[in-house]
């Protein structure tokens, strides 16, 4: 046999490649049990029978920095390059629930995305845009109750009712736990707000994604594939439990529950891992849960690329990274892309980077001819191989997950943290012994410097949201926002739906800042426990 470039070709999940995959040392498929058609159970080649000869996957654009109004320009901007749906990032202080004007904001406000404090804002940061005609999703969690009533007011101000109104809230606190940090409550008090939130937009948001439930931040903290796949899918198993003993019926909310997934550099593990997922989660929810809709099977997801693959090294060579992932994506059956910029490992987009990473869509669309044919990889040995085992990798590990007690059991005890912690270590071990080449990193550098733009917020944006938001509280009925308040209060040491009031609370000018206090003062805050 001829020598080989490496002793062992493995994928990050560490499955061991052979020089090619045949019928030999392959498992057999059963087209009916393990593929189906496209569009029929157990979805595993997509969730819809002509995909992208119907139409494309929307293309979001995760956009958000500094002011309302600044932000919104950049909406309207990426909407006229052909954006087809809008994907807002918030800054730090709005996704913990503290006003600009807290202390603890200082030098954060409008850093790492828009700054949000009341309806104002909310307002501003939509104005001109219909939103019964965008589809917008909003990466937040500890607070996104009180965004989507932010959002859910600003429809009522524009004569938008609530049936029209589409997208997505984040949504999923559980790996705000396991891999990034942004909680506000303990973890029963922050599965009470998903689950009001999945009661009151089955009455009054039909089209509304009530949940993201985000591989995402899990595969940024060092997962690999297969540990991206099943913590994902043990966080929603422990979702869809959560509402059902809350006495939701499954099949009432399980058609808009969403998902979120990475797309890393190892194209063929990364489509395999698409198809896994819709395939694992369409028979958890037959089998585990008894759903009957057919939508309740559907796992649909929303990609984007992986943020933590871009260098600040030759951050040219990040298009090239970003167009593989989205490659990944499209041919793994996304419904939504984003695709990161190439400058993100230095700064926040500017308007040129963002474009170009819009436009890699676009030829994936428009010129590649991977969207003209449903799941167009299906039969392969190697993809079919890897759909397989990618699932029984994830699903040992949610058996380990169940055996422990579940989800939340396994994330008080550090397990998981600790799994994804080791094989980043072992990743980063790889990088420096040369196994892992990352291109520009630790082979292929040069000593020219970098001198690509890079764009940077202005310290007074910080200080006129402070000014805007203090002039809000000097004009708003102050009478009015503290009832309000109280009545919120009130609720929340009880058990009735909190929406409703989280709604009325926003309508009457109270900030994101207050209401999250205000829930602080009944719930108390999460401290992270020390495991070793």
């Amino acid at each position: 046999m001829a020598s080989e470039r490496r002793e062992k070709f493995q994928t990050s999940s560490g499955i061991e490649l052979p020089s090619d995959f045949n019928p030999s040392n392959t498992q057999q498929t059963d087209y009916s049990d393990d593929l189906g058609d496209p569009g029929d159970f157990p979805y595993t080649r997509g969730v819809r029978k002509n995909m992208y000869r119907g139409q494309f996957w929307t293309m979001r654009q995760y956009a958000g920095f500094a002011s309302a109004l600044e932000s919104n320009g950049r909406y309207k901007y990426l909407l006229s390059q052909g954006t087809t749906g809008l994907s807002v990032a918030f800054d730090l202080p709005t996704q913990i629930g503290l006003d600009s004007d807290d202390p603890l904001s200082a030098g954060e406000v409008g850093k790492v995305g828009v700054a949000i404090d009341s309806i104002e804002d909310m307002l501003t940061l939509f104005e001109g845009i219909p939103l019964d005609r965008v589809s917008t999703s909003m990466t937040i969690n500890s607070t996104a109750s009180t965004l989507l009533c932010l959002y859910l007011a600003v429809a009522k101000k524009q004569g938008v009712g609530f049936d029209k109104v589409s997208g997505t809230i984040q949504n999923d606190i559980l790996k705000e736990y396991i891999a990034r940090g942004t909680y506000i409550y303990p973890p029963k008090p922050s599965l009470r707000l998903i689950t009001d939130t999945f009661a009151f937009c089955t009455a009054e948001v039909p089209n509304w994604n009530t949940i993201s439930i985000s591989g995402y931040h899990i595969r940024e903290a060092g997962s690999t594939a297969a540990q991206e796949l099943a913590f994902t899918l043990a966080d929603a198993i422990c979702y869809v439990q959560a509402a059902i003993d809350v006495g939701l019926e499954v099949d009432n909310f399980a058609p808009r529950l969403s998902f979120f997934f990475n797309s890393h550099n190892n194209l063929l593990e990364e489509i395999a891992k698409f198809r896994a997922a819709r395939r694992l989660w369409a028979r958890i929810m037959k089998d585990r849960f008894k759903a009957q809709n057919p939508k309740s099977l559907m796992l649909r997801f929303h990609t984007q690329t992986a943020g933590s693959t871009l260098t600040a090294q030759q951050p040219e060579v990040n298009v090239a990274r970003t167009t593989i992932q989205a490659l990944a994506a499209v041919l793994g059956g996304t419904q939504s892309l984003h695709t990161n910029s190439m400058d993100e490992a230095l700064s926040l987009p500017t308007e040129s980077a963002a474009r170009i990473a819009l436009r890699t869509q676009q030829v994936i669309a428009h010129e590649s001819g991977v969207a003209d044919t449903v799941d167009p990889l299906a039969g392969s040995y190697a993809i079919e191989e890897l759909t397989t085992q990618l699932e029984n990798l994830a699903m040992d590990y949610i058996t380990k997950i169940d055996d422990m007690g579940g989800m939340l059991r396994a994330i008080e005890t550090g397990y998981v943290q600790r799994e994804i912690q080791e094989a980043a270590y072992d990743y980063q071990r790889a990088l420096e012994t040369h196994d892992a080449i990352v291109v520009g990193v630790n082979k292929f550098q040069t000593d020219e410097a970098e001198t690509i733009p890079i764009m940077r917020i202005d310290e007074q944006i910080e200080r006129d949201q402070v000014e805007r938001l203090r002039s809000l509280r000097a004009k708003r009925d102050g009478e009015q926002a503290n009832a309000a308040l109280i009545s919120l209060q009130d609720a929340a040491s009880g058990s009735e739906n909190l929406l409703p009031r989280i709604l009325h609370c926003v309508e009457c000018s109270v900030t994101v800042g207050e209401i999250s206090h205000r829930l602080r003062s009944v719930w108390g805050e999460y401290r992270e426990a020390v495991t070793v």
